[in-house]
């Protein structure tokens, strides 16, 4: 029996005569079978594939069949973009069916809020940050409205699994579901993943349904490529701005400034342009939306906050400045395009050095082989760890540590935590006044309160890390967006400028207690330090592939004459060495040694052979540059040769001593609570690699 054919009558007639469908694709139909059949499921389709309709229709014939009293199901979206965006669309199909589904964030009135809670709708639909808030509130009878939750859909799953976002998820998803006698049934949806059965693994927590990953063929599509070299930014902004002309498009950037400064030298040259990032205010980034779907020549320059599923209408156009740091991005971008009946998607990258284009180059190579990036889970996430300790302590006022590890032992991210280390961290909290304990109960201590309790403990309700960020305004009391305290604090007023909003403006005077810039406009800007100096880690793949770029006598008939002209000059400054066995190269006493290993495995050689050899070692994705005395090719292959055959990066005494190396990047809000040593750990799982590092040492040692 088809799915159609399960849906209940009603269901059936809404799709036919509300929608006009006269059938299910490939994808609704097998995952309507998995998920009326009782299953855990991922559901792999690309971007405008029918992914939310192939989990939303069964969850409703369900609902429709067998009504819940409170909430059914909840849809969950990492972020309150693409909430807002779907709000419309899943709202059409429980209302045509007879059901409700209501939106629950930061942003929603409280007034709405409580009369929810009065009389629930059956599909709730929030992030997790705000799932977490409805738990801890003393106004939401958690248990009373989830107790007939049956249903749990986790859209955009890549972007949450193996993240502290997505470890805070599950461990919520699993306080919740405390409430219900149901096996919650798990959903996750994804355009892009490469371990699909891993990230179903992590999906269903600690749900015994069975499982079944929905990865139905893709039919071929002609995708179109451009890869262009400009020596300078302003010279690929105006390349873009004429590709623009006339179109709807997109154009991501790797980081806020970039973006900011790609908009402000695309203005003025024949189309609209607007900013879209996290640090623009949400009006802007409403206006640059509605202007986008209704308009016809619009260009959105944009970071990664567009990449995921936000609906902004038919795109003719992406491009994309430089190159992003995975296939999973690329493809997600490249799938905002080509969605109208005959349009082909699309994506020119613009770049403006030689990295870039090698990069690129490698993408699309990496992509046209059908590999994605397989996302890593995690299984000792120690800063959400700790803060969920100071939630559900939070919540029920005080917690007993045996009931806190009994929730916490069933999340799959805490899952390589054993009991001793717990306590221990537990131990740790108390003496240092984060936890309070009385009566075998753990309460917040006066130091968590005085650190997350400002604003009704805000701050305890995220867990990446929030930075304390100030308005900007005009004159008028526009709000323009925000930038960080750390730039602040460099600010003079009167003097400094700096672009947001894809505008330049001046800086007139700061209120420190308001936390606002007050700012006029000026004729040109220059851009803000967003953000610390944590370095951007290019995986293991990729970089390989970048390698086999550079030797490689391949013609890719994508790039423009400079950026053609660019890859035949770095395949002959760097293809002969890297044809060697082991691409190392001396000069005065300094050895360069060509890994294209990527950050995580360079960064543990370069810890490592500081340590062994008292060298100084600099790295990145591509390249360990390593100085000292006695540094020759034969003393660092003899060096690596001990490292594998004594299985030194196993060694508990070396990684202590590594560990102490570690520069004190602060990763998580929480991190601060952590004792020392899991404190490392959380910088350590970040930056390094062992056992990547010593399997791919042993391969490159047997090349002789």
């Amino acid at each position: 029996m088809s799915t159609f054919a399960r849906f209940p009558a009603r269901l059936q007639q809404a799709i036919v005569s509300r929608l006009g469908w006269t059938s299910l694709r490939p994808v609704q139909d097998l995952a309507g079978q998995a998920i009326l059949d009782g299953k855990n499921v991922i559901v792999l389709a690309p971007t405008a594939g029918g992914k939310t309709e192939a989990s939303i229709f069964p969850i409703l014939a369900s609902l429709v069949e067998q009504p819940a009293e409170g909430v059914g199901a909840i849809y969950v979206a990492p972020i309150k973009a693409l909430l807002n965006n779907q709000e419309g669309r899943l709202g059409n199909y429980t209302e045509m069916v007879g059901l409700r589904r209501f939106v629950w964030h930061g942003d929603v009135r409280d007034l709405d809020k409580r009369r929810f809670v009065k009389d629930p709708s059956e599909l709730l639909m929030t992030t997790p940050e705000s799932l977490e808030v409805m738990l801890i509130s003393p106004r939401v009878p958690v248990a009373k409205l989830f107790a007939n939750l049956r249903f749990i859909v986790i859209d955009e799953v890549h972007a949450l699994a193996g993240t502290d976002r997505g470890a805070h998820l599950m461990s919520v998803l699993e306080r919740v579901i405390r409430s219900t006698k149901n096996d919650v049934q798990r959903i996750g949806l994804s355009a892009t993943v490469g371990n699909p059965d891993t990230i179903l693994e992590w999906v269903r927590g600690s749900s015994t349904r069975p499982r079944a990953v929905i990865d139905p063929p893709k039919p071929p599509a002609r995708r179109q490529i451009g890869i262009l070299h400009r020596p300078s930014m302003a010279d690929l902004s105006e390349e873009a701005a004429s590709q623009a002309t006339g179109k709807k498009s997109l154009f991501f950037c790797q980081s806020r400034a970039l973006t900011e400064t790609v908009a402000q030298q695309m203005r003025g040259r024949g189309t609209t342009v607007y900013v879209h990032h996290s640090s623009v205010s949400a009006e802007e980034r409403r206006d640059a939306e509605a202007s986008f779907q209704n308009g016809t020549d619009v260009c959105i320059t944009c970071t990664s906050t567009l990449e995921l599923g936000i609906d902004v209408g038919d795109l003719d156009a992406v491009f994309q400045a430089n190159a992003p740091s995975s296939v999973s991005s690329f493809l997600q971008r490249l799938g905002r395009t080509g969605r109208r009946a005959g349009a082909v998607a699309n994506t020119t990258f613009f770049c403006d050095n030689r990295d870039a284009v090698l990069q690129a180059i490698a993408l699309v190579e990496l992509a046209r082989s059908h590999w994605v990036e397989s996302v890593p889970v995690q299984s000792r996430c120690w800063p959400v760890l700790v803060h969920q300790l100071f939630a559900m302590a939070l919540q029920f006022g005080g917690v007993s540590a045996e009931r806190a590890w009994e929730h916490l032992a069933r999340v799959p991210d805490f899952s390589g935590i054993p009991r001793e280390e717990f306590d221990r961290v537990v131990q740790h909290l108390v003496k240092e006044q984060f936890l309070w304990e009385s009566g075998g109960l753990l309460s917040l201590g006066e130091r968590a309160e005085r650190t997350y309790g400002r604003k009704n403990f805000a701050e305890l309700y995220a867990v990446f890390s929030s930075p304390v960020l100030y308005a900007v305004q005009t004159a008028a009391g526009r709000d323009i967006g925000s930038i960080e305290q750390g730039f602040v604090d460099r600010l003079v007023p009167g003097m400094t400028a700096f672009l947001l909003s894809g505008r330049a403006w001046v800086a007139e005077f700061v209120v420190h207690s308001d936390r606002v810039v007050k700012v006029r406009e000026a004729p040109r800007g220059k851009k803000p330090t967003w953000g610390g100096f944590i370095p951007q880690m290019l995986g293991f793949e990729l970089c390989q592939r970048i390698r086999q770029v550079l030797v490689e006598e391949v013609d890719y008939p994508y790039l423009d004459p400079a950026a053609r002209a660019v890859l035949h000059e770095a395949r002959e400054d760097l293809g002969p060495l890297l044809r060697r066995t082991r691409p190392i190269q001396i000069d005065s006493g300094d050895a360069l040694w060509w890994t294209f290993a990527g950050g995580r495995i360079n960064a543990t050689l370069k810890y490592v052979l500081a340590v062994t050899k008292g060298w100084r070692v600099v790295a990145d994705n591509f390249l360990l540059r390593i100085e000292g005395d006695g540094v020759t090719h034969e003393t660092l292959t003899a060096e690596l040769e001990r490292i594998v055959a004594e299985n030194v990066i196993e060694d508990a005494d070396i990684w202590r001593r590594v560990a102490a190396l570690l520069p004190e990047y602060r990763l998580s809000k929480f991190q601060p609570a952590l004792p020392d040593a899991y404190a490392v750990d959380v910088v350590a799982g970040y930056l390094l690699d062992g056992p990547g590092t010593r399997a791919w040492l042993v391969g490159a040692l047997s090349l002789r």
